[in-house]
């Protein structure tokens, strides 16, 4: 933490604080009813059919797309950013599945959560390890998944999130984001985003004074902090 006091939100009365929250939340119920609306129209997008057999190894040995649904009808997958030759993930996703939820609550509604990465699976397993996660991890090194879906392009490695519908043998991409679209899954951004200093990123609309660095410049895996 830099040395020096940053500058402060003003200080008023409580009346006024009052006031001032009030006037904000009406416009965080705004945003809500828009997020419902926009999560509407997610749900009435079309789908394509996913007409190729991937081949993924996991803990079991080799797997399909068909048994990553776990026998649920609906399959979320992170594509976690780990290339054959990286000794570590990266930084990004790892923060982004620090904060992903016990499985077990998505399972109640039917679905499953999976992440895949190109690196060997020994390379992925070490590092979950190392993480101290448990959810599920695959790697497909063995196949083009990665290139179809969009998040190998050139040889460069890309985070993103694919959503998949099953009916019966038949498989249906639903729904796909990167880039900051994967903020959702990463809870530590929204729990910053109700600080009065945010995220503290320099793209950031915040008043003079306030602490700021370059976006995701500070961002660590979460054992590389006290170093």
């Amino acid at each position: 933490m830099p040395e020096s006091t940053p500058a402060r939100p003003e200080i008023v009365s409580e009346e006024e604080w009052r006031q001032s929250l009030e006037s904000l939340r009406i416009e965080e119920k705004a945003l809500t009813r828009r997020l419902d609306e926009l999560n509407a129209k997610r749900r009435r997008l079309p789908m394509v059919l996913v007409d190729k057999n991937y081949v993924f190894l996991g803990s079991d040995g080799e797997t399909s797309l068909l048994d990553l649904f776990d026998g649920r009808r609906q399959l979320i997958i992170y594509h976690f950013m780990f290339a054959a030759d990286w000794d570590e993930g990266c930084r990004g996703c790892s923060w982004v599945v620090d904060a992903m939820s016990h499985p077990a609550h998505l399972n109640a509604r039917d679905t499953s959560l999976a992440i895949v990465s190109r690196a060997p699976l020994e390379k992925l397993h070490g590092y979950r390890d190392r993480m101290g996660w448990s959810l599920p991890w695959y790697s497909s090194s063995n196949s083009d998944f990665n290139l179809h879906m969009g998040v190998t392009v050139d040889g460069e490695e890309w985070h993103g999130v694919s959503v998949f519908l099953r009916s019966g043998a038949n498989i249906y991409r639903t729904y796909f984001t990167g880039d900051r679209g994967v903020e959702h899954l990463g809870s530590h951004w929204t729990y910053l985003d109700l600080t009065p200093y945010g995220r503290q990123e320099a793209w950031e609309d915040s008043p003079p004074g306030w602490p700021q660095t370059g976006p995701y410049d500070w961002i660590q895996r979460h054992d590389d902090y006290s170093s």
